[in-house]
């Protein structure tokens, strides 16, 4: 024991030991400060008084008037105290007392957490429970409540005569967790009351039971369990309805409904890892008739490996969907002639199960020829047990073909920049590629595929990139003016329509791929023939008043056959802006203010008369306190894929702070073609250090085939150290 005073009084007849002035004691960890304590030897106690602050080992604060202590520090009594912990919790109470070193008893307590420094101290806090007895069991690591009530303000909202929660130094306790209600006009009223069991420092197991009114008892469980070098879950979800032709129509119309996922992850070293996720269902509308993963439209299984170092990578996947749509066999296009112009029909056996998809790289550490040579590789097998098809104006379009298809590729890419005296930069490039093909296709009605078993197409190029920065500088300004042109030069690509396309689907020219050696998205399909691509890109500086970058730039088509105007399976390249020889013009600026407002715009121009074909405008700000951003987008027609209507939305967002803790919020999807809101919500929420709350109204018409608008009120409410709990129901049920 360390003891510090202005002085010590000593009274050998009744052998007691007073401090006087200023005391401070440790001891054991503790930190006692009073201006006044007194030790009595013969009944081994210690009386604090006046301004007596205590420190406990693991942070707390007590503060008190007086304090009665055992001469060890374990046991004590005091009056009209309060209790701070490091997490930022609070108990005050008329009285309390510690027996056996280890449970606290408050009486005519309250539990809270902190409120702002600068609320005024008697203000009381947003909320807090108070209770005639609050038992803190430090072995347990639990507080109890006896006689409590939930005060809001001030103003008691809920009684709770009995309750028990983990303490702040818990971070996995069993018990159960906070409750949410759940309301849809098919499942009924419910209420999901999750218990959560540690079974020990490795492993635990949540439980949640949700009675609903019209369909019975929703049963949920999740497994999880942490190892040595990684961890793993189960999670399994059912239930027997009571009222299964509620979901009459959809493939719901069933008793027996659930779900089973599993995921883990596992490090081999500090360079591998492997791991799995793995779903089923009974049927495709579970997830979204119980909000349990309601805003995917399929469910992705996987295994994988993968490893990575710096300078190379190689990773396997193999992957099974199952969709959450339903199928819809009236969804034909009438001006169809063929067995493929049923989009809807069998959505399920069309999705591919991939086994696998294999990717590796490597750079080689030292330069080959005074340049970077790099080598990739792909492999990727498939099977898909329905033709994915549809037919637009009579003319068939395949996103998939029956069978199994297994390609391997690979590539090697060999570069070296050069920058003579002028500060002119030249980039000489080559690479190869080579795809071998192995066929297996069971439907003879995809006529334009190949009916050889096997195929093998290769490509090589050749080519060279130039640059030319020039810096200026004005003043307080500068500005980089850099003209960039490109040149590939390779044969023209092979067998195009004559090979299924799965990975080269999307295709979407702008700023980001138009200097791109191959602007395709997949190894189905490669660029060819001679390419030019010609830009010019600015990036200014302006001290106090942010900066700028901006590009504009197209591509041309020289020689050999033009890949993206000859249509593969899909007709990826039509409508793209580069199936013609002088591609469409493709722009991007962005302007960064420094002061909170951001705005940035890529667009794409017809090449003979400018007109828009794409274009996407962003901005987004903050000034006090209202955050917003706007968006508008304009999607040109594609006939070729069936789009014959040009596309044209907003989107807006906003947030206002109100006062300290008060905001409002909002957005907005309005299609402007069609002069209609996509989605629309609007809410308001307070947020402080312990206490959270949001309401929100929602709409929703994005489906467009004819159901109703969906309306959703979601409210949620969270209390800091014993936790949220939300509602979500439909507004129009």
């Amino acid at each position: 024991m360390l003891l510090e005073a202005t002085e010590l009084r000593y009274d050998f007849d009744n052998d007691i030991v007073s401090a006087v002035g200023d005391v401070q004691i440790y001891y054991e960890g503790n930190t006692l400060e009073a201006d006044r304590v007194t030790l009595d030897r013969k009944k081994a106690r210690l009386y604090a008084v006046g301004n007596v602050r205590m420190t406990e080992p693991g942070g707390n604060v007590i503060t008190t008037d007086s304090l009665e202590l055992s001469d060890d520090f374990r046991d004590g009594f005091a009056r009209q105290l309060s209790v701070e912990t490091v997490q930022r919790t609070r108990f005050t109470a008329e009285s309390a007392e510690r027996k056996d070193g280890e449970t606290t008893t408050f009486n005519n307590g309250i539990y809270t957490v902190y409120t702002k420094p600068t609320n005024p101290p008697d203000k009381p806090p947003l909320w807090r429970i108070k209770a005639t007895k609050i038992i803190h069991n430090q072995k347990e690591r639990t507080v109890y409540y006896q006689g409590g009530r939930l005060e809001f303000w001030g103003v008691p909202i809920a009684y709770l005569p009995f309750m028990s929660h983990p303490d702040p130094t818990v971070k996995r306790k069993s018990g159960f967790l906070m409750p949410t209600t759940v309301y849809d006009d098919k499942v009924g009223v419910g209420v999901s009351v999750p218990y959560f069991w540690v079974l020990g420092p490795d492993k635990d197991l949540t439980f949640t039971a949700t009675p609903l009114s019209k369909q019975g008892p929703l049963l949920e469980a999740m497994w999880r369990q942490r190892l040595d070098n990684g961890d793993y879950s189960i999670s399994l979800a059912g239930i027997h309805q009571a009222k299964p032709e509620n979901f009459s129509g959809s493939s719901g119309d069933r008793e027996w409904r659930g779900l089973v996922n599993t995921k883990g992850e596992f490090t081999i070293n500090e360079r591998w890892k492997w791991g799995w996720d793995l779903s089923r269902m009974s049927d495709r509308a579970f997830v979204k008739d119980y909000n349990i993963d309601s805003d995917s439209d399929s469910l992705t299984s996987s295994v994988y490996l993968t490893g990575r170092s710096e300078r190379n990578y190689f990773d396997i996947h193999a992957y099974a969907f199952q969709i959450t749509q339903e199928d819809d066999p009236d969804d034909t296009d009438p001006n169809a002639s063929s067995e493929f112009s049923k989009v809807g029909a069998n959505l399920q056996d069309k999705q591919p199960i991939v086994h696998p998809v294999i990717d590796y790289g490597y750079v080689w550490d030292n330069p080959v020829v005074g340049g970077e040579l790099s080598f990739a590789g792909n492999l990727t097998s498939l099977t898909r047990n329905e033709t994915d098809a549809f037919a637009y104006a009579g003319v068939n379009r395949f996103r998939g073909v029956e069978g199994t298809f297994t390609r391997t590729s690979v590539q090697a890419q060999w570069r070296r920049t050069l920058i003579d005296p002028l500060g002119q930069m030249f980039t000489p490039f080559a690479y190869a590629k080579a795809d071998l093909y192995f066929l297996q296709s069971a439907d003879k009605n995809v006529s334009t595929l190949t009916d050889e078993a096997f195929v093998a197409r290769a490509m090589p190029a050749i080519g060279l990139e130039y640059r030319y920065p020039f810096l200026i500088t004005a003043g307080r300004t500068s500005h980089v003016i850099e003209p960039i042109a490109q040149i590939i030069v390779r044969p023209s690509e092979q067998r195009i329509g004559e090979l299924p396309n799965d990975d080269a689907q999307s295709l979407v020219f702008d700023d980001t791929n138009l200097f791109q050696w191959d602007k395709f998205s997949g190894y189905d399909r490669t660029e060819g023939g001679t390419q030019a691509n010609v830009g010019l890109q600015y990036k200014g500086q302006f001290q106090g008043l942010g900066s700028v970058n901006a590009m504009i730039g197209r591509s041309f088509h020289i020689a050999g056959r033009n890949s993206y105007a000859t249509a593969d399976v899909l007709a990826t390249g039509a409508n793209s802006g580069l199936e013609s020889d002088d591609s469409d013009y493709v722009s991007r600026i962005y302007f960064n203010t420094n002061l909170g407002l951001r705005f940035g715009a890529r667009a794409r121009f017809d090449n003979d008369d400018l007109a828009v074909r794409r274009a996407e405008i962003q901005a987004s700000g903050t000034r006090g306190p209202l955050s917003a951003s706007l968006g508008y987008a304009f999607l040109g027609k594609k006939p070729a894929q069936g789009i014959d209507d040009d596309r044209e939305e907003i989107l807006g967002a906003g947030s206002l702070r109100l006062l300290t803790n008060w905001r409002v919020f909002g957005s907005v999807r309005y299609d402007l073609r069609n002069s209609t809101t996509v989605r629309d919500a609007v809410g308001f929420g307070y947020d402080d250090e312990g206490f959270s709350a949001s309401l929100a109204y929602a709409e929703d018409r994005s489906r467009n085939d004819g159901t109703p608008v969906d309306k959703t009120i979601y409210l949620r409410v969270g209390l800091r150290t014993l936790g949220d709990t939300q509602l979500s129901t439909d507004a129009d049920r």
